[in-house]
């Protein structure tokens, strides 16, 4: 762990400390969860939305992280959970098969006045949608953010050969698709 998250956290937890801390962790984080969530949900106010509550959880939890992990695995690891919660409430109350929500996640994506996206980005992301929900955030942690296969493995509780694997046949998927696809 980073020597200035320790210190951090230290100041998270305790008391006299904790509010000036948790802005500075705000000020920190905040723009990579915010694309990490918005790579996941695909719209610029949910988002927002599930960003807000990651960063309450941590607030509500932070006295029981264990320092296990890095302090970005664990932020990564509720911004996904949250953004994953966040998508099977509005499959479950949009009546959407559980499996099937490419979609929804693209007029998500074609409404969002937020997207600044061109037609090739726009291609490159419905061609991500078309992905298992597994496939789609381990494909953008890796692609877009770069994060490392081990750390994946902590955000998401999977092996780092499963990791490897899914971004493999991710990957092959979206060039497949790119190549086929008659834009």
């Amino acid at each position: 762990m980073e020597a200035g998250d320790h210190e951090l956290i230290m100041e998270l937890k305790q008391e006299n400390t904790r509010d000036l801390a948790f802005h500075r962790l705000i000020k920190q984080y905040e723009e990579r969860l915010y694309w990490h969530i918005r790579k996941i949900v695909m719209n610029h106010e949910d988002t927002d939305d599930i960003l807000q509550n990651t960063f309450i959880k941590v607030w509500k939890n932070i006295d029981n992280f264990r320092e296990e992990s890095s302090l970005f695995t664990w932020l990564y690891r509720i911004a996904t959970n949250e953004s994953i919660t966040f998508l099977n409430s509005k499959k479950r109350r949009s009546l959407l098969p559980l499996n099937d929500v490419s979609d929804y996640l693209m007029e998500n994506l074609a409404a969002d006045p937020y997207f600044e996206g061109d037609k090739i980005q726009m291609k490159l992301q419905h061609a991500i949608l078309q992905l298992p929900e597994k496939q789609r955030i381990v494909f953008n942690m890796k692609y877009f953010d770069e994060i490392k296969y081990e750390d994946m493995s902590v955000i998401l509780n999977t092996s780092v050969g499963a990791l490897k694997a899914s971004y493999h046949h991710a990957a092959k998927k979206v060039e497949e698709f790119l190549k086929n696809s008659d834009w």
